[in-house]
C-alpha cells in the first residue's frame, strides 16, 4: 500500500489520541515520522523528538493535529505539560510549498501558513474524510443524549437541523432506532431525499411553528440556527446537542436564560471513537501526501 511514500520524510505535531494511531499506521507504509507532542515510544520509522524546531528539521510534509492550532496560537496537544509553539520562523524554513495537514484551520494559522509561502490541506473537508467521521460523530451525539435524557431514544421526537454528511447519518441512526425523526434543510432535493425515506421535512422557515414538539435537537450547522426567538418557543425540557464547530449554531446565552440544556459536542470522533477516527486519517493522508507531492 502506497510503496511510493517509502523514506518520506515527514513531521506530525502534537494532537491526542488520533494522532497516535495515524503515526503508527504511517510507519507500516515505511514513512519516517519525526514526532513531537505524542507519547510514542519504541515504533520503527517513529523518532520521538524534544522540540518543533527538531521534529522539522528536513521534513517534506508536516501533519498538524485535527484542531490545528489553539486560539493562543500554540499546538493543540493533550499530552505535553507545556504549551507547543508554532514559530513562524521555523515553519518559513521550510521549502517553498511545503503542505501543512490539519483537520480544519482557524483563521490564525490560515494567516500563518500564507505568510510563510506553504500550503495548507484541511483534511476534514475532503468528502471522503467528512462522510466517515460523520459515524463517530453521530454515534457520539446519540450516546450524549441518551446520558442527558431521561427518555428513550427509541419514540422519542428528533430533530435534526441540517442534512449534510452528518445529519444525513444522525438521521437514519436515530430512524434505526425507532425515534421520530424531523429533519430540517434548505434544498428542494434534501427535503424530498428526507421524505423519500420516511423522515418528516421541514423548511427553516416552519422550524419556529413546530419546535415546541421536539424532544431532543441535534444541530449539525455551524450558522445561528436556533435563535433566542426560535428557542423561547421550545419545551422547556427539551435537550440539544450541537455537534457544529465552535461556537456552535445555538445561543447558549438564551439557553442558559430558558433553562434549557443544551451541549456543545464538536470534534466527538476524537473522543468518542480515537481508534476509528485515527484510523479515517491514516486511511485518507497517504493518498493525500501523494498527490500533494506528485509521488
Amino acid at each position: 500500500m502506497h510503496p511510493e511514500l517509502q523514506g518520506l520524510k515527514l513531521a506530525v505535531l502534537g494532537g491526542d489520541a488520533r494522532e497516535i494511531i495515524l503515526v503508527s499506521e504511517l510507519s507500516r507504509v515505511g514513512i519516517k515520522v519525526q514526532v513531537a507532542g505524542l507519547p510514542v515510544q519504541n515504533t520503527p520509522n517513529v523518532t520521538v523528538c524534544h522540540s518543533t524546531a527538531e521534529a522539522l528539521n528536513d521534513v517534506q510534509a508536516v501533519i498538524l493535529p485535527v484542531p490545528g492550532i489553539n486560539k493562543d496560537g500554540t499546538i493543540y496537544s493533550i499530552f505535553n505539560e507545556r504549551p507547543m509553539e508554532l514559530d513562524e520562523k521555523l515553519l518559513v524554513s521550510l521549502p517553498a510549498n511545503t503542505p501543512i495537514f490539519a483537520g480544519f484551520a482557524r483563521e490564525r494559522l490560515v494567516e500563518v501558513i500564507k505568510r510563510c509561502n506553504l500550503r495548507l490541506i484541511e483534511v476534514l473537508k475532503q468528502d471522503d474524510v467528512a462522510i466517515l467521521n460523520s459515524i463517530p460523530s453521530a454515534e457520539g451525539a446519540v450516546q450524549m443524549a441518551m446520558e442527558a435524557t431521561p427518555i428513550t431514544i427509541h419514540g422519542s421526537e428528533c430533530y435534526v437541523l441540517g442534512y449534510g454528511r452528518t445529519g444525513a447519518t444522525l438521521a437514519r441512526l436515530l430512524q434505526g432506532m425507532g425515534a421520530k425523526v424531523t429533519v430540517t434543510a434548505r434544498k428542494e432535493a434534501q427535503l424530498a431525499r428526507i421524505y423519500e425515506i420516511g423522515m418528516r421535512s421541514m423548511t427553516y422557515e416552519d422550524l419556529p411553528n413546530h419546535i415546541n414538539e421536539a424532544q431532543i435537537i441535534f444541530n449539525t450547522v455551524p450558522a445561528k440556527v436556533l435563535t433566542n426567538c426560535i428557542l423561547s418557543k421550545a419545551s422547556s425540557e427539551v435537550v440539544i446537542i450541537d455537534l457544529a464547530s465552535p461556537p456552535g449554531g445555538t445561543d447558549f446565552d438564551a439557553t442558559e436564560r430558558l433553562d434549557i440544556k443544551a451541549l456543545l459536542a464538536p470534534g466527538l470522533p476524537g473522543k468518542v471513537a480515537p481508534k476509528t477516527a485515527g484510523q479515517i486519517l491514516a486511511r485518507v493522508i497517504p493518498r493525500l501526501l501523494a498527490e500533494e507531492l506528485g509521488l
